[in-house]
C-alpha cells in the first residue's frame, strides 16, 4: 500500500465503507464508479482515484463488487482487527459514545471507563463498569489497550493523558480542546470539536440566507 496516500482520501474511507454497507442490506451485489460517485456526492473519476490508490478492485463493463469492496476496505480500515481502549469520562458525551456506539464494527473494544466523580463509580454503561480513574494505572498491567477515548474538560486533559501516554497509549479519540500533538507529537490524535462544527453549521445557514 502507497504510504503517501492523502488524509483526505483515508477520510473518505469510511464513507465508502458505510455506503457500501447500505447497499448491501438493499440487495446490491454490484455498484458503477458513476453510481457510487452520485452516493458520495463526488465524481466516478475520483471513486476510482480513491480506489486506486489501493488496487482499484473495478472491472470495466461491470464496475465494483458490492461485497468485495467492502470487504477490502474493512482490510484497509483495520476493521478487522479489535485494539482495547479506555474511555475517560462517563459524563453525558462519554455515556452517550460507550451506550450507542457499536464500537465492535469500528475495530475498537472498550475495555474499561474512568472517571473522577464518586456518584457514579459503581455504575454500569453496558455491562462495564464505571471504576476510579485513580485505578487505571493497576488496570492497565497485562492488558495491551492500544487507545483512549477522551471526554473529559479540558483543564483536566493534560494530566490525564500524560498518564496515559506513560503508560504505553499512543492514541488518542480526543473531545477536549487540549492540543495533544503539542506535547506529545507521535501520538495518533483524531480532534473532535463539537463546537466547530456547529459554528461552521450557522455560517453555511448565514451564507444561504444571504
Amino acid at each position: 500500500m502507497n504510504k503517501n496516500i492523502s488524509k483526505s482520501v483515508i477520510k473518505r474511507l469510511p464513507r465508502y465503507y458505510r455506503f457500501l454497507c447500505e447497499l448491501e442490506e438493499q440487495g446490491c451485489d454490484r455498484v458503477s464508479s458513476g453510481k457510487l460517485s452520485e452516493i458520495m456526492r463526488t465524481t466516478a473519476s475520483q471513486v476510482r482515484q480513491d480506489l486506486n490508490h489501493f488496487g482499484g478492485f473495478g472491472h470495466q463493463g461491470y464496475g465494483y463488487s458490492v461485497p468485495r469492496l467492502k470487504d477490502e476496505i474493512i482490510n484497509i480500515l483495520g476493521l478487522n482487527n479489535t485494539h482495547d481502549a479506555v474511555l475517560i469520562g462517563a459524563g453525558h458525551i462519554g455515556t452517550g459514545i460507550a451506550a450507542h456506539m457499536k464500537f465492535e464494527n469500528m475495530g475498537f473494544r472498550i475495555a474499561g471507563i474512568f472517571d473522577s466523580n464518586d456518584k457514579i463509580i459503581g455504575d454500569t454503561i453496558n455491562s462495564i463498569p464505571i471504576s476510579d480513574i485513580k485505578t487505571i494505572n493497576d488496570f492497565t498491567v497485562g492488558r495491551d489497550i492500544k487507545a483512549a477515548f477522551l471526554c473529559i474538560p479540558k483543564d483536566a486533559a493534560p494530566e490525564v493523558v500524560k498518564n496515559l501516554y506513560n503508560l504505553g497509549i499512543r492514541s488518542f479519540w480526543n473531545f477536549t480542546h487540549y492540543d495533544i500533538h503539542a506535547d506529545y507529537p507521535d501520538a495518533i490524535v483524531e480532534n473532535v470539536h463539537l463546537s466547530d462544527m456547529l459554528m461552521t453549521l450557522c455560517y453555511s445557514m448565514n451564507e444561504q440566507e444571504d
